[in-house]
């Protein structure tokens, strides 16, 4: 036999859940030291001009095709 389940109950700890998930991923966004935030915004910036570096033409290159 099934087991009886209040509805209510179930609904507030499942939104309990959610809440706990989006308060873990903002503690891992947001919870970080100023160090580790500079050393992320330095990894993008260097990725972002290695790929510019790659790339055959540059957006100003390709108006002056015309």
């Amino acid at each position: 036999m099934a087991e009886v389940v209040n509805l209510r109950q179930f609904k507030k700890g499942k939104a309990r859940e959610q809440r706990a998930a989006t308060a873990d991923q903002n503690r891992a966004l947001h919870g970080r030291s100023k160090s580790e935030k500079q050393r992320d915004k330095m990894l993008a910036e260097k990725a972002e001009r290695r790929i510019e570096g790659h790339r055959r033409e540059t957006a100003s290159d390709s108006s002056h095709k015309n």
